[in-house]
C-alpha cells in the first residue's frame, strides 16, 4: 500500500482562503474606523451646540459672531481661539453650518428662523430661538481602503439639535 501525500492539497485551500480572510479582516476595521470617525464629529458637533447654546448675547445672524467662532473652535480643536491640533482630521469650520429653529406660534411645528425683527434676530428685536442645530450639509468624505476593492468615498453627514439657553 503507498500513502499519498496531502501536503499540496493544503497550501492550495490556504492560498485560496487568506486573501478573503485577509479582505474580510480589513474591511471589519475599516468599519470600525468609519463609525468612529461618524461618532467623533457627532460628539464634535455636540461640543459646538452646547457652547453656542450657552453663550448670552449671540447673534445668528452673524455668521462672525465670536460667540459661534469660538464654538466651532471648542468643537473642531478643543479650544476656543484654535490654537490646538484639530481633533478630527480634515474637519474644518467651513463645513459647518449653525443654524436656529423655533416653535411656530400657530401649529407648534419645529421651522428654521429668519433673521428678522418678528424672528430671531435679538440685535433687531427679535426673540432667542429655541433650538441650536449644527450640521455638515457637503458632508465629511471617508474613502475606506480595502484590498481588491475601489469604493467610492462614503459621505458622513451628522446633525446635532440641542436647546437654546442662554438670552
Amino acid at each position: 500500500m503507498r500513502r499519498r501525500s496531502r501536503g499540496g492539497n493544503m497550501v492550495l485551500e490556504a492560498a485560496l482562503f487568506i486573501p478573503i480572510l485577509v479582505t474580510l479582516l480589513v474591511s471589519v476595521e475599516q468599519l470600525g474606523k468609519l463609525t468612529y470617525t461618524y461618532y467623533s464629529i457627532k460628539k464634535a458637533l455636540y461640543s459646538a451646540a452646547r457652547y453656542i447654546g450657552t453663550q448670552q448675547g449671540v447673534n445668528f445672524c452673524d455668521a462672525g459672531d465670536p460667540s459661534i467662532l469660538a464654538g466651532l473652535n471648542f468643537a473642531l480643536t478643543g479650544t476656543t481661539d484654535g490654537s490646538a491640533n484639530p481633533l478630527v482630521t480634515g474637519l474644518t469650520a467651513d463645513m459647518l453650518l449653525v443654524s436656529i429653529e423655533r416653535y411656530s406660534a400657530s401649529d407648534q411645528t419645529l421651522t428654521a428662523c429668519d433673521c428678522s425683527a418678528t424672528g430671531c434676530d435679538t440685535a433687531a428685536g427679535g426673540t432667542a430661538p429655541d433650538f441650536i442645530v449644527v450640521s455638515i450639509p457637503d458632508g465629511y468624505a471617508m474613502r475606506p481602503i480595502i484590498p481588491f476593492l475601489t469604493l467610492d468615498p462614503i459621505l458622513l453627514k451628522p446633525q446635532v439639535k440641542v436647546p437654546f439657553t442662554g438670552t
